[in-house]
């Protein structure tokens, strides 16, 4: 078996396997690789410089998690039962934000099976599984992930994942999985040992910014577009959300996003399957969605927190931080005809002109919600719209939601 990692910094790298140290050789622009008799389950890891061992880079299985070696996964031995599936355009679909450590009282990919025909009940189309990447400790909403190619050990594993996504296929729910590009987690993150995937020229309010357009960013890049090519096509996901698109900073010709719509696209050609990418992005910019052909990304749906912001501040008449950009009856109605409520006008909170019209851009590329695990999250005591407004008033925002003309999403419980 071939072991290969991309470690430009450190001047030996050793492969611990077995409890015995192989060294390895240097290759071309970082790369050191070794071919060792190795099988699923043997765990290994990296020495850099004599400090470690840490797990790769590109691990698809930690079962002892964000600390603890990796382990062998062949890829290919699950066994899928979804030959028939062929996946459900994004116009179709209706939307659950879902987590799986909180959605059943096992927490597991496992358990979950166990809920889905309630889903099916309900009209759900498509589940989206809030970030399931490797992450510290064993229940987290999943943000600050630093193994991305190791779905969470306490959860299932990859394993435990495919199973889902199976059951999904059966029950014709297809599944998005939520992937965070723009950042990694701080605990367990030792990719800047390996090489160059931080750079200081731009930040993040959660951490280091990932070099996505600097000195050593190609292989960063690839890192990451093989990362969300592998979810859809190993994993049998039909689509991606993407975490905050606006943090994924990248002033190179081909920004990073065009480059993955192309590889979605193909992959897509190959699969035979309908395969689509959602963005969350506070730009309220259309080139997100726009196609190529238009100077766009080609990203098929994005989040439109305009929508969300209109319905409750009108509802519940709060106006403390982004809310005191709305709350008034004629924003909502500029939202549920466009999606953008800020289309090039001035924005008190930003206090600056914010966002473009969404011109020739159609409804379905919008996602429309009443709540959402950010909306939810990002309040001090965490309360629902429920714990907010009067039952009468629940009943306004899921028929705004669901009746509008964009794609609506339901968070997990607000049903």
């Amino acid at each position: 078996m071939r072991f290969s990692v991309w470690a430009p910094k450190p001047r030996r790298v050793e492969l611990e396997l077995r409890g015995g140290r192989i060294a390895m050789t240097a290759g071309e622009l970082g790369w050191w690789e070794a071919e060792v008799a190795a099988g699923p389950g043997d765990r290994y890891g990296y020495v850099l410089d004599g400090e470690g061992p840490f797990p790769d880079p590109r691990s698809r299985s930690q079962p002892d998690g964000v600390h603890g070696l990796s382990a062998v996964y062949e890829q290919g031995a699950f066994g899928w039962s979804d030959a028939g599936w062929t996946g459900i355009p994004i116009s179709e679909a209706i939307v659950y934000e879902l987590h799986v450590g909180s959605f059943t009282a096992e927490g597991t990919f496992e358990a979950a099976i166990g809920r889905l025909d309630h889903l099916v009940s309900l009209g759900v189309t498509a589940v989206e599984l809030m970030p399931v990447a490797e992450f510290s400790g064993d229940r987290g909403w999943g943000y600050d992930g630093t193994c991305l190619f190791a779905a969470h050990h306490s959860y299932g594993g990859p394993d435990g994942l495919k199973r889902l996504v199976d059951a999904c296929h059966g029950r014709g729910l297809a599944v998005v999985l939520d992937c965070v590009y723009n950042h990694l987690g701080p605990e367990g993150n030792y990719l800047g040992r390996f090489g160059h995937y931080f750079t200081d020229r731009y930040s993040t309010p959660w951490g280091e910014a990932v070099n996505y357009d600097g000195p050593w960013s190609d292989p960063v890049r690839e890192l990451v577009l093989e990362n969300a090519l592998m979810w859809l096509r190993d994993f049998h996901c039909d689509g991606l959300r993407l975490d905050a698109i606006h943090a994924i900073w990248d002033l190179s010709a081909k920004h990073l996003l065009e480059e993955l719509m192309e590889r979605v696209r193909d992959l897509e050609d190959e699969a035979g399957r309908r395969l689509f990418v959602i963005a969350e992005s506070n730009l309220n910019d259309p080139r997100v969605v726009a196609p190529p052909a238009r100077g766009g990304y080609g990203v098929d749906a994005q989040w439109a927190d305009d929508i969300h912001h209109a319905i409750h501040t009108v509802l519940t008449g709060e106006r403390d931080g982004y809310y005191e950009d709305f709350g008034e009856p004629e924003q909502l109605l500029k939202a549920l005809r466009q999606a953008f409520v800020y289309d090039g006008i001035y924005s008190p909170h930003h206090r600056r002109r914010q966002g473009r019209r969404p011109e020739g851009i159609p409804p379905t590329a919008f996602l429309a919600f009443a709540q959402n695990h950010d909306q939810v999250g990002n309040r001090a005591a965490g309360e629902r719209l429920s714990q907010l407004v009067p039952e009468p008033k629940l009943r306004v925002a899921a028929a705004l939601v669901l009746l509008s003309p964009f794609v609506p999403m339901l968070f997990q419980g607000e049903e």
